[in-house]
């Protein structure tokens, strides 16, 4: 599929361009063709992995989704509804701001507000964002100054979400470990539960870009293919398309949007970790020709003297696959690299 960044507008980005208005008829148009792609996707194409955490089978589901996916959809997640909506809230009244304010939270350097330019290296896309570590004592007075009289709302907000994702983050990757069958069944989560862990949290926008429909049907990046180099991401976006991900053979499905339920992507690590029994999956965001759409990450990552290698109790006689690093080498060499790059060819074993 081709697609184009060369015809994104550097203007800054406003909810006044996102709530532009269109003809009804032009608004239903659209919405019944994006609605008719999803369903000749799901005829057609994989189902994205539904698991249910709360049966009893969900370690056996966990496994076969991180092997042949990489992705899955989790639903009886635990993670409130109220802290769900009163982020996504903070996060729209946020980018809702005028342009000279939200700047005022950036440049990113790499953490802050960020706009359309992602990361050091030439890479962009239709996006705005905030980058933020999962530690509130972190932010700088200058950073909450920009949430007005009342910026702890927003850190609230933040830390509640956070705090209930991350047990989330941890149960998954305990439910893993079970279904591997190794021992101690916290041997993912407890990097995620250090209290040096090097987790991050992202909000992301994307504005509506109706230029679509005049692109010969071209699609313009909202954010470029990459993968996680994280543990794992636990994803949330409202009712709004764009999401894809990469299948083994290249291909690219569109994930239908669920605004109640959680997307988890395997990570560069966790595929490490496992010698490559899971795989850390590609994926990219579409703009959206009609709707808005505003995601929250939240990448669990290690400490940064945190030694990344294929676990023993995995490898029963297999060759490892990588040579064994620190998360701060991985992390500086991800920072240094394009998004698209492939950044574990770098740490890869070559056979003799």
């Amino acid at each position: 599929m081709c697609f184009s960044v060369q015809t994104i507008n550097t203007r800054p980005f406003s909810f006044a361009y996102q709530q532009q208005r269109s003809h009804p008829s032009t608004t239903q148009y659209s919405m019944a063709i994006e609605q008719l792609s999803y369903r000749r996707a799901c005829t057609l194409l994989p189902h994205i992995p539904l698991i249910d955490l709360s049966k009893p089978d969900s370690k056996h589901l966990l496994v076969k989704a991180c092997e042949e996916f990489g992705f899955f959809k989790v639903i009886n997640h635990g993670v409130p509804m109220e802290f769900i909506s009163k982020l996504e809230s903070e996060a729209i009244k946020f980018f809702s701001l005028p342009f000279s304010d939200k700047e005022k939270a950036g440049p990113p350097n790499p953490f802050g507000y960020g706009n359309k330019s992602i990361g050091q290296n030439g890479d962009v896309g239709l996006v705005e964002y905030l980058l933020l570590r999962t530690n509130r004592d972190s932010y700088s007075k200058t950073f909450l100054s920009v949430f007005g009289e009342n910026p702890e709302n927003f850190c609230c907000a933040l830390n509640d979400y956070i705090s209930s994702v991350k047990r989330m983050a941890c149960e998954i990757l305990e439910t893993m470990a079970d279904g591997l069958k190794i021992q101690p069944r916290n041997v993912f989560s407890k990097l995620l539960m250090d209290d040096q862990s090097d987790s991050l949290f992202r909000l992301n926008h994307y504005p509506p870009c109706p230029d679509i429909q005049s692109m010969n049907g071209g699609n313009m990046i909202g954010f470029g293919a990459h993968t996680d180099p994280q543990i794992i991401s636990v994803l949330r976006s409202n009712n709004t398309s764009g999401l894809q991900i990469s299948l083994r053979d290249g291909s690219w499905i569109s994930v239908p949007p669920d605004q109640d339920s959680f997307f988890i992507n395997v990570g560069d690590s966790l595929q490490v970790m496992t010698n490559g029994k899971f795989r850390s999956v590609r994926h990219r965001v579409l703009a959206n020709r009609s709707k808005s759409r505003v995601s929250m990450i939240y990448f669990g990552g290690p400490p940064l003297s945190e030694k990344i290698a294929p676990l023993p109790s995995l490898m029963r006689g297999e060759e490892s696959l990588y040579k064994e690093f620190t998360w701060f080498e991985y992390k500086k060499s991800a920072y240094n690299s394009r998004l698209a790059d492939n950044r574990l060819v770098l740490f890869e074993r070559i056979a003799a």
